[in-house]
């Protein structure tokens, strides 16, 4: 069987690699059973490090306006180059809920 796609960076996600489920309208502004995509562990925390909880209700609830923010999408860029097991702390505070 093949190994999933991460839908942020477009790599291969496999099994021992560390992976998260990223809900497109976070729970705590009612996406509570809503749409969830599976992401590389790295990918998940830079979108957390990135944006609130309010702008990702808002303004980036699918994967296609996750692609298109300008911090996220210079992450991309860098992490496509990693083997897809990569793992890494993301520098910086996680941003306020």
């Amino acid at each position: 069987m093949e190994d999933p796609i991460c839908p942020l960076c477009g790599r291969p996600i496999p099994g021992e690699a560390r992976q998260s489920l990223h809900h497109l309208i976070p729970k705590l502004k009612g996406g509570k059973g809503g749409p969830v995509v599976l992401l590389h562990h790295i990918c998940h925390l830079e979108i957390h490090a990135t944006l609130t909880e309010a702008e990702l209700a808002a303004q980036y609830n699918s994967v296609e306006a996750l692609r298109g923010h300008p911090r996220l999408a210079k992450f991309i860029a860098w992490v496509r180059k990693r083997p897809p097991g990569f793992h890494s702390k993301v520098p910086g505070r996680r941003r306020k809920r």
